[in-house]
């Protein structure tokens, strides 16, 4: 692994997502309710400050950027439009978006996954506008574009008992919408220039404290897990047909669902305490995020979750590890990435 960094000169990023990899784009949505810029966010993250991650410390994004040796790309929404950052990676990642525009509506404000793919577009006009047309190609060609939505789509959205979804479709229909919806979505970005994409497959959101509390004796609940799994399966099936039909493309699935569950299963097998709640006291019938009145464990490097749905940076360690691994083949100087 330690010629990873090597990489560093030509390896750039585009980070598309929820909360789970946001850096700060919600903070500039003025009217947002889906906001991590309070305490105790961040108040293990470099300086301390809470920075619009919605986690203590840092993202699974931000620990497999240092691995890289590159820094964490910055939020898109804090730089301005001809920024020469924008030559260096950006993350559109913003909390509550979804695959789906519906998802999340009550945050009221939010980058959904296609107003992301919106804001890339831009990112790449700024950048044939700096470099010219073909360079712009050719940096969009080769640089990594990492993906990971659908929990809220879940979670915000088909299991909300007051929102039209889960009570207009079944299961099956809603999980064809969303595939579809997907696979429209991969298309516009492979037609704006991404050809390494990689998917991160949704975790046991049955098994996270928001869930878990729905069931009488706290456990995890079953129903929504094989719905998470029927998800990550079409979207395999869904990236074994785009990389046959469409031209270069180099899509990969990173699959954690099993080391998710492991981490939760058996806490202590990776030198957590605790695993069914989180660090945060957090009242899920309001949310379920770490608001500044809560009371905060002691000990945060025990608890594998930070509020009712983010792992804590302990736990993100330990992910974005075997992440790692998953995606980066044993030399990635001479094979930056393992794609199938």
């Amino acid at each position: 692994m330690a010629a990873a960094p090597s990489l560093a000169a030509s390896i750039v990023t585009f980070v598309f997502g929820d909360s789970l990899t946001e850096v700060g784009n919600n903070n500039f949505l003025q009217l947002s309710l889906a906001k991590s810029n309070y305490p105790f966010y961040g108040i293990d993250y470099v300086g301390g400050k809470p920075t619009g991650r919605f986690t203590n410390g840092r993202t699974i994004g931000d620990i497999i950027s240092s691995k890289l040796g590159i820094p964490s790309p910055p939020p898109y929404l804090s730089l301005a439009p001809n920024d020469d950052a924008l030559l260096q990676g950006v993350n559109y990642a913003s909390g509550g978006a979804g695959i789906l525009n519906d998802t999340g509506l009550y945050f009221i404000q939010r980058l959904t996954f296609d107003d992301q793919i919106k804001n890339f577009k831009k990112t790449k006009e700024s950048i044939e506008a700096k470099i010219g047309e073909e360079a712009a190609n050719k940096l969009c060609n080769q640089a990594v574009y990492f993906i990971g939505v659908g929990s809220n789509d879940y979670v915000n959205n088909f299991l909300q008992p007051f929102l039209a979804a889960g009570q207009q479709y079944t299961h099956d229909e809603f999980l064809g919408l969303l595939i579809s919806t997907l696979g429209d979505q991969l298309i516009r970005l492979h037609q704006l220039g991404a050809r390494k994409m990689i998917f991160h497959g949704l975790g046991p959101l049955g098994c996270i404290p928001s869930q878990r509390v729905k069931s009488s004796r706290g456990q995890c609940l079953t129903q929504v897990n094989l719905w998470v799994q029927q998800f990550n399966s079409k979207v395999q099936k869904l990236i074994a047909t785009l990389n046959k039909h469409l031209p270069s493309a180099e899509i990969s699935f990173a699959d954690t669902y099993q080391a998710v569950f492991d981490l939760i299963e058996n806490p202590t097998a990776f030198g957590f305490k605790v695993s069914n709640t989180s660090c945060c006291n957090v009242d899920t019938k309001l949310g379920g995020l770490c608001l500044p009145n809560s009371k905060v464990c002691n000990n945060h490097t025990e608890y594998v979750f930070w509020d009712a749905f983010h792992p804590s940076d302990a736990a993100n360690e330990v992910l974005a590890e075997k992440l790692f691994a998953k995606i980066f083949s044993p030399a990635p100087s001479a094979a930056p990435l393992a794609f199938p």
